[in-house]
């Protein structure tokens, strides 16, 4: 079970993502968008490209970073909730996509940004 000091980290690490990616010319469509399969946490534009982002803190390195937090498992209901929202969005459905990870890392208060682009295939 998820502790109210973890679920509020983890809503700051995606206002500040957010922000992050919106200062690169981003454009938010949608977030914490929920499925049977999994959650976005952010859907967004780039361009006329459709961006599921997976937004990942980390406070130290201890047991990886934020990007090496997004395994297989994970990818694949990412994909699935991909899917699920394309699916209920047919003006978007034929748009070219792409998953990010934009990982945190450090203080909460002054994070690092490490967002890969296209991270993995999957559109």
């Amino acid at each position: 079970m998820t502790t109210a000091p973890a679920r509020t980290t983890g809503a700051r690490s995606e206002e500040l993502a957010l922000a992050h990616l919106q200062q690169a010319g981003l454009t938010l469509l949608a977030r914490n968008v929920r499925y049977r399969h999994g959650e976005l946490d952010l859907v967004m534009l780039d361009g006329q490209t459709v961006v599921f982002v997976e937004v990942r803190y980390r406070r130290g390195g201890r047991f990886g970073d934020g990007i090496d937090s997004v395994g297989a498992h994970k990818r694949q209901r990412l994909q699935r909730a991909a899917a699920s929202y394309l699916a209920s969005e047919p003006r978007l459905a034929q748009r070219a996509c792409r998953f990010d990870v934009i990982a945190l890392a450090g203080s909460p208060e002054q994070p690092r940004f490490d967002w890969l682009r296209n991270a993995f295939d999957a559109c």
